[in-house]
């Protein structure tokens, strides 16, 4: 389902493929800043969002509450850790199979899944180890 995309979603989407990695839309921004290409936050934003319902980027939330974006190439599960907010990718996915029934079950088609595990990580127990 391939809409036809504005000068300024192409500009945001080609960031977000070459960076292959979740950013703010604030680091976003700056980063069209970086590259010379004059836009602002606001369409920053605008853009993020028409190429979101478009199912050509995917926003995680942030344990902190931060949004960030990243093109879809395919989908990304994520261990966060709650007290530090580090994320680690992870590659093992359980849920295709059940993406795939679900698609055919309901007739929806799914543009991208997430799955995030929150708990600690090895060094913030280290930490919690050592405190007490």
């Amino acid at each position: 389902m391939k809409n036809q995309r504005t000068r300024s979603q192409e500009k945001v989407i080609e960031i977000l493929q070459d960076l292959k990695k979740a950013i703010s839309a604030q680091d976003l921004y700056i980063e069209l800043r970086n590259n010379n290409q004059n836009m602002g936050l606001a369409t920053v934003y605008r853009s993020l969002e028409a190429l979101k319902l478009q199912g050509e980027v995917q926003v995680r939330i942030l344990p902190n509450g931060e949004s960030v974006y990243s093109s879809i190439h395919r989908d990304r599960h994520h261990l966060t850790c709650v007290n530090c907010a580090i994320s680690i990718p992870i590659d093992e996915c359980p849920v295709h199979d059940l993406e795939h029934h679900l698609e055919d079950s309901h007739k929806f088609k799914v543009y991208y899944h997430t799955l995030e595990f929150f708990g600690l990580c090895d060094d913030c127990q280290n930490k919690s180890t050592m405190e007490n």
